[in-house]
């Protein structure tokens, strides 16, 4: 039995008051409805009226645009809405989660790097304080996912690092930082992703630590967060199968996604963990999720087994009658719809939704990308950006000396050109001759040493391999082959060569033979200037290393 006046909702009499009220006044369609938190594809009041509004729903996530569209869209929704909503974003990195005018401030990986829970509190509190200017009022972040095997191809710079204490505490600075903003924050990714080497995204992934190896790193996360009183969970298409089979002897052998085992959201997050939160799914058309069982099926055994709401949907349509559908055949039951709804009602009575202005004046949107949080983003690029190894003393640069540069993006992602672009400028700002690399002009597979070294006197490699969904590698790709060509860095004994990653900072692994190189963890323009400072040795190199760089292969390291 939930005792609302206890952790994490600590509502007062008059809160729980309106909770009972609020369910006696409900429809079965309505309590159905505060189930789902869709996504929606455009702002404009007549799309959210017929395909939203009209099925009740809790919460909602509107995709990135710019701030007064997301914020006429939260108000009239709002505004249109019985029963006020969860407005969530995803503000892992900052504000441009949601907002496209917003404070990029960086990965969570950067933070790790820098060292420093102030950075972390930071993001928390420019990150949701941008997205609080417009009517959010949760955030799906902090990630406290551990990057425990660099082929993960999701985690990555998404995460603080592989060191547990350290998640924790950078996982409390950024909820310190959301409640002076007034928003709640979703811990993600339970069990915790970063053990295999796959993505939710396309298949259920596995989570492979025993059940000690857990408690002592996931299990110290989650522990931590909710002993500090996090009020939402997100569960993701993660099975955990050294817990279902020690709460479950009998559990198949099969992988069950941890948003339908009820070994995972009762046995292990609410019994063991003692979490009395808000259960959410990740998005729930992931395949991770949709492969596991027939959709009708899953929708409601996913509330049934202990999720409290939905997120996201194929079809929100066919998923609120696939809802509607298990209450009636009782597959999910009306104690455990009330439940469920209860906790969603609970968590937005505790954060006073039912009494305070749902969505600030547009005035409030001066904060919107505010100097003083850019200025706090360049500072955690200038202390987290790593110098992994320089024994080859390329660094630092002088156009004295090395004056004809070419410049090479290894990317593949719609950013490739403004980084291109970018960095091409500011090193033509610090005198080099920049020549950009395309394919079209160097893939000529008979191009000697001699021509190559006559032209160039040293190479920089920008890495932009960022950290995106859907992506079953964040390798390097090349566009030569056999060597041939100036895209391969076969040349590293004929000119120096210098690689910045701009993003996965396991690069090393595919280019051995570069002796000087460098983690950025992103490629913001705020990063991209504050490289240009470390590259030309006007600024020293801050950031250490929040995972092994070299991968345990001591060859890396040369």
């Amino acid at each position: 039995m939930m005792d609302l006046k206890q952790r994490p909702f600590y509502l007062t009499d008059e809160q729980i008051d309106w909770v009972k009220k609020t369910m006696e006044d409900m429809t079965l369609e309505e309590k159905v409805g505060q189930l789902f938190c869709p996504i929606c594809v455009s702002t404009h009041p007549e799309y959210l009226k017929n395909e939203i509004m009209r099925f009740h729903v809790g919460g909602m996530l509107i995709k990135t645009s710019p701030s007064k569209d997301v914020r006429n869209a939260l108000d009239y929704m709002q505004s249109s809405s019985k029963i006020p909503m969860l407005c969530t974003a995803n503000l892992e990195f900052g504000s441009t989660g949601m907002l496209e005018d917003g404070t990029f401030f960086a990965q969570q990986m950067a933070i790790g790097a820098s060292g420093k829970d102030l950075n972390a509190y930071r993001l928390g509190l420019v990150s949701c304080k941008e997205a609080a200017a417009v009517g959010c009022n949760v955030a799906f972040a902090p990630v406290s996912d551990l990057d425990l095997n660099w082929r993960n191809p999701i985690v990555n710079v998404r995460s603080y690092g592989d060191n547990a204490d350290v998640t924790l505490a950078m996982c409390k600075a950024y909820m310190q930082g959301a409640k002076e903003a007034g928003v709640e924050v979703t811990v993600k990714h339970f069990p915790g992703d970063g053990v295999d080497e796959v993505d939710q995204h396309l298949l259920t992934s596995v989570n492979t630590l025993s059940c000690d190896e857990w408690d002592q790193t996931y299990g110290k996360i989650y522990q931590g967060m909710i002993d500090a009183d996090a009020k939402l969970v997100m569960i993701g298409h993660i099975a955990l199968p050294s817990y279902q089979k020690a709460l479950n002897p009998e559990h198949p052998d099969q992988l069950i996604p941890a948003t339908l085992s009820p070994q995972l959201l009762e046995g292990l997050l609410r019994d063991k963990l003692g979490f009395e939160g808000l259960i959410m799914t990740d998005a729930t058309p992931m395949v991770g999720f949709t492969s596991a069982m027939k959709r009708a099926d899953a929708v409601p055994l996913s509330i049934a087994a202990g999720c409290d709401v939905f997120l996201f949907n194929k079809s929100l349509e066919e998923d609120y009658r696939y809802m509607m559908d298990g209450v009636k055949n009782g597959v999910l039951t009306m104690e455990r719809l009330e439940e469920a709804v209860t906790r969603i009602l609970a968590l937005k009575a505790s954060m006073n939704l039912h009494t305070s202005k749902l969505v600030p004046d547009e005035s409030a949107l001066e904060v919107v990308g505010c100097d003083e949080h850019r200025a706090w983003a360049k500072e955690c690029a200038d202390e987290s950006i790593t110098l992994v190894k320089d024994t080859a003393q390329h660094l630092p640069l002088d156009a004295a000396k090395t004056k004809r540069m070419l410049l090479e993006v290894i990317g593949g992602f719609p950013s490739d050109e403004r980084v291109k672009q970018g960095m091409m400028k500011r090193m033509e700002q610090e005198g080099f001759e920049v020549t950009l690399y395309t394919p079209e002009d160097f893939d000529n597979y008979t191009f000697g040493v001699e021509p190559f070294t006559d032209a160039y006197d040293i190479v920089l490699y920008l890495g932009n391999v960022e950290t995106v969904s859907n992506e079953t590698s964040s390798r390097l790709t090349w566009h030569t082959l056999w060597g041939n060509g100036d895209n391969l860095p076969w040349f590293v004994k004929e000119v120096p060569v210098v690689f910045a990653s701009l993003g996965n900072p396991y690069h090393l692994v595919d280019v051995p033979m570069i002796q000087t190189y460098i983690n950025c963890y992103a490629n913001s323009d705020t990063i991209m200037d504050e490289l240009v400072e470390k590259l030309m040795g006007r600024s020293a190199f801050k950031g250490q290393s929040p995972t092994d760089p070299f991968l345990g292969k001591e060859y890396l390291r040369y």
